[in-house]
């Protein structure tokens, strides 16, 4: 056998089965051999077949993961709202905000008036902090744009970050995320400009991965989230719901229902929505980060999704006005202590779990022969620390489809 990298003296954390109490598949004193972007034989070293390698590269004992990914976030966006900060913190809630024009309308003020230039280089700083962390795929919704012109402003800008390399981007259309001043009184109307126009468009122009809707009291309801998915479907894309996030509008019920990727947040939903996600293979997406910001006091429904099976995926929410976090770990810890998961379980939601969320499940998240070189490397003990430490970087390294993205090591 002919490799191109050959890494040894590695422990790795393949996460086949875990989430699942099976210790994160973890493999001691391991050996992974890449060849182009794949991952060519992973295994216990001293089970190595003969073979060669172009570069064989000692990692000192460290742990090897899947590269993390973080699979909800609004990373392209102009301005910020550390304003409304203040506001929450003297007592003003996220809906008193937005019905006052603040909230997400206010993002899509400084989003329109942004050049494209400005947002692909805001949003670079913000992905580099992410990326520095050992995440190799990032989910970028649209969202802030609300009209046609700008909804394909931030998904150029997001397949343009994936163009950089060094994250693998998956794009989501979330045109239906508010409804924007010039349509104010008139959500019915805008829903029809969405799937009408905007939707075609950027199917057209090959600027989505799938489509995501924010269906609640303050968004949009659940029979205009149905038109959207009906659009979707019928442009050949899946999809993907923020759902009962702060009251139970039936939003997992109705992600099932779409046989979605993921639904998201899902804080209040009821336990015959959690059984239809169930049945419908849908990933339940949390969201510590917009929980802790918002002060949020309905924890989701981690036992129920436990007790039907239901895979949870973690991500960051990343975005100006709920979550305004660059740090995946960081939600790792917050999932542990807000949410009483385990550590084995946070791991898998940003592996494992969040690529079966984009629809990657086959392809990414974990360590397995066929799967993409996606590797994270740390200098940690166990695998635990990663949800355990507040603060601090312990990656080492990390490998984008079998490319160095970066090394804290010497060879």
């Amino acid at each position: 056998m002919a490799w191109d990298l050959l890494l040894t003296e590695c422990r790795a954390a393949t996460m086949e089965g875990a989430g699942d109490g099976a210790g994160y598949g973890a493999i001691e004193d391991a050996a992974i051999a890449v060849s182009g972007a794949r991952i060519a034989w992973i295994g216990r070293r001293a089970d190595l077949p003969k073979h060669t390698a172009k570069e064989t590269i000692s990692l000192g004992g460290r742990w090897v993961t899947p590269g993390l990914i973080d699979c909800h976030t609004h990373l392209v966006f102009g301005g910020d709202r550390a304003q409304e900060f203040e506001l929450r913190l003297g007592g003003a809630s996220y809906e008193d905000i937005a019905k006052a024009g603040g909230g997400i309308v206010s993002t899509v003020k400084a989003t329109r008036a942004a050049s494209e230039a400005e947002l692909l280089e805001s949003a670079r700083g913000r992905l580099a902090r992410l990326t520095a962390e050992g995440l190799t795929t990032i989910e970028i919704k649209s969202g802030y744009g609300l009209d046609l012109a700008n909804e394909m402003k931030q998904l150029r800008v997001a397949r343009a970050l994936g163009r950089d390399g060094n994250a693998a981007v998956r794009t989501t259309c979330l045109a239906a995320h508010a409804l924007p001043p010039e349509y104010a009184g008139r959500a019915d109307a805008y829903i029809d400009l969405v799937c009408n126009d905007i939707l075609p468009a950027v199917v057209a122009e090959g600027l989505a991965d799938a489509v995501d809707a924010f269906s609640e009291r303050i968004a949009f309801t659940p029979e205009q989230t149905a038109r959207v998915f009906d659009t979707a479907k019928t442009l050949g894309l899946p999809v993907k719901l923020h759902a009962d996030q702060l009251s139970d509008m039936g939003g997992a019920a109705l992600a099932a229902r779409y046989g979605a990727l993921s639904a998201d947040h899902i804080e209040y939903s009821a336990e015959s929505g959690i059984a239809a996600m169930a049945a419908s293979g849908t990933i339940a997406v949390l969201l510590p980060g917009a929980f802790y910001f918002l002060r949020e006091k309905q924890v989701p429904p981690v036992d129920l999704l436990r007790r039907h099976k239901v895979p949870m995926a973690i991500s960051t929410d990343s975005n100006p006005g709920s979550s305004p976090t660059l740090s995946l770990l960081l939600m790792l810890n917050m999932a542990c202590t807000l949410f009483r998961m385990t550590p084995e379980e946070t791991l898998a939601g940003v592996t494992r779990n969040a690529a079966a969320a984009l629809g990657m499940g086959a392809t990414h998240g974990m360590l397995r022969a066929g799967y993409a070189a996606d590797l994270a490397i740390w200098d940690i003990a166990r695998p635990a620390e990663l949800s355990y430490w507040l603060g601090g970087n312990p990656c080492a390294g990390v490998l984008r489809a079998g490319r160095w993205v970066g090394r804290a090591f010497q060879a």
